[in-house]
């Protein structure tokens, strides 16, 4: 009788990080490529991730489906220690820094919605005076040209 014993191992394949997070393998090798994650080559040329890396791969599939972008999910990856497996005091600090950012996001969606209500159906085509491509008509007053919907626009 054998024991599967791969998961006591300190690293893990590309194949077994695929599987665990979800993801497919071209999907790792890009966010490697990003700098997101990382991993090192064994003598024949294969990857090798540390466990902990399942912790961030789950944090960044997290931080993109609130629409952080990668290269703020790179920045803020970047303050985690890479000799130890982060700490929750380590994730709670990093979200902290993102509180302000959510609120906002969070801000603009709830504006979205309550303007959106007004704006289906009316036919009005203002590019002037609509809320939600021009709100207070703010792209007239930065020049010519497209402009496009600001994401912290003040309220008219």
């Amino acid at each position: 009788m054998t024991t599967d014993l791969s998961w006591k191992r300190k690293e893990l394949t590309v194949g077994q990080v695929a599987e665990r997070s979800g993801l497919a393998v071209s999907a790792l090798h890009y966010y490697e490529r990003q700098g997101l994650i990382h991993s090192r080559r064994t003598s024949g040329n294969q990857r090798r991730y540390r466990r902990d890396t399942l912790r961030r791969l789950a944090f960044i599939r997290v931080s993109q489906r609130v629409g952080i972008p990668l290269s703020r999910i790179r920045d803020a990856l970047t303050h985690l220690p890479d000799e130890r497996t982060p700490t929750r005091e380590d994730w709670a600090q990093l979200s902290e820094e993102w509180r302000d950012e959510l609120d906002a996001r969070i801000e603009q969606l709830r504006r979205l919605r309550d303007d959106l209500t007004d704006c289906i159906g009316c036919g009005c085509l203002s590019l002037d005076s609509c809320a939600l491509s021009n709100p207070c008509d703010q792209c007239g007053e930065e020049g010519p040209g497209p402009r496009r919907l600001l994401v912290n626009a003040p309220g008219c």
